[in-house]
């Protein structure tokens, strides 16, 4: 992904056929290391190709990938209120932030990163 973005700005700044070369430049003005081989790889997959045409047939195939969610689990039952009514309040407190922690995990990792 870092290869291929570099390559789109360099697009997006008038390069329309960015070098290896330029590519590993502008990777490394932010502190990042290029891998030869993977950039070997864009570069050939990309010869010859024009960059806007890729990004409409990209999005044209995003656009057919389902993206909206399931709907997540249903709601905890509701319980008999106590006699004090304290119990039901500390429950109410405990459950977005048990929510929310349970949200967090399962956004952490989805099997990429950014700069993978």
């Amino acid at each position: 992904m870092k290869h291929l973005a570099a390559y789109l700005l360099l697009g997006l700044a008038g390069n329309t056929s960015p070098s290896s070369e330029d590519i590993k430049e502008v990777l490394s003005s932010v502190g990042i290391e290029a891998e030869e081989e993977r950039l070997t790889l864009l570069l050939k997959e990309l010869e010859g190709k024009d960059m806007n045409e890729l990004i409409s047939q990209g999005t044209e195939k995003l656009a057919s990938v389902p993206s909206g969610g399931v709907g997540g689990g249903s709601a905890a039952p509701a319980s008999a209120p106590a006699a004090g009514g304290a119990a039901p309040a500390a429950e109410a407190e405990a459950a977005p932030a048990a929510k929310e922690e349970e949200k967090e995990e399962s956004d952490e990792d989805m099997g990429f990163g950014l700069f993978d």
